[in-house]
C-alpha cells in the first residue's frame, strides 16, 4: 500500500518541482521568433532588446520560449541573455522606496515599461516584492503582481 501510494506521489512532486521552476531570460538583442526551431522556419514576430521570456525548452541552439501574452514560439538561444528583466503588467505600478505598502513612492511605471530585476533575492527574502531599476536609474520595489517575468 505505502509503495503504491509513492509511486502516485512520485510523479507529482516531480511535477510540481518543475512548475516551481520556471526560468525567464530576456532578448540580449533584436530578435525574430519563428514557429519552429530554425531560421527557415515561418517568423512570427519581432521583439526588441531585454523583452522577458519563460523559456520552455532548450534545444541545440534554440529556445522554444512564452511570451507575457501567452505566445509560444522558437528563438535561437544567441539571441538572448542571462540579465533578467521584468514587464509591467498593471495600468500602472507604484515603484516604492522599500518593499512595504506604506514606503514613500520613488516613481509609476505605466503597462509595458520593462524594469531590470536587481537583486532577485530579494523576491525570496521579502514575499510579494522584486527591486527593480528602471533604464533610467531609478530603483525602488514593486509588488510581484503587477509584473511578469518571475
Amino acid at each position: 500500500m505505502a509503495s503504491r501510494a509513492l509511486g502516485l506521489l512520485l510523479p507529482l512532486a516531480v511535477f510540481a518541482g518543475a512548475a516551481a521552476a520556471a526560468e525567464f531570460r530576456s532578448t540580449a538583442e533584436a530578435a525574430v521568433l519563428y514557429d519552429a526551431p530554425s531560421v527557415k522556419a515561418k517568423p512570427l514576430y519581432a521583439l526588441g532588446r531585454d523583452y522577458p521570456l519563460e523559456v520552455i525548452v532548450n534545444v541545440e541552439g534554440w529556445l522554444k520560449v512564452r511570451d507575457a501574452g501567452g505566445t509560444i514560439a522558437w528563438i535561437e538561444k544567441k539571441s538572448v541573455g542571462e540579465r533578467r528583466v521584468l514587464l509591467v503588467r498593471t495600468a500602472v505600478a507604484d515603484i516604492l522606496a522599500n518593499p512595504d505598502a506604506s514606503a514613500p513612492l520613488v516613481f509609476k511605471a505605466e503597462q509595458n515599461v520593462l524594469l531590470e530585476l536587481v537583486d532577485p533575492a530579494y523576491v525570496t527574502t521579502t514575499p510579494g516584492w522584486a527591486k527593480v531599476r528602471h533604464r533610467d536609474g531609478q530603483a525602488g520595489f514593486v509588488r510581484i503582481q503587477q509584473v511578469w517575468g518571475l
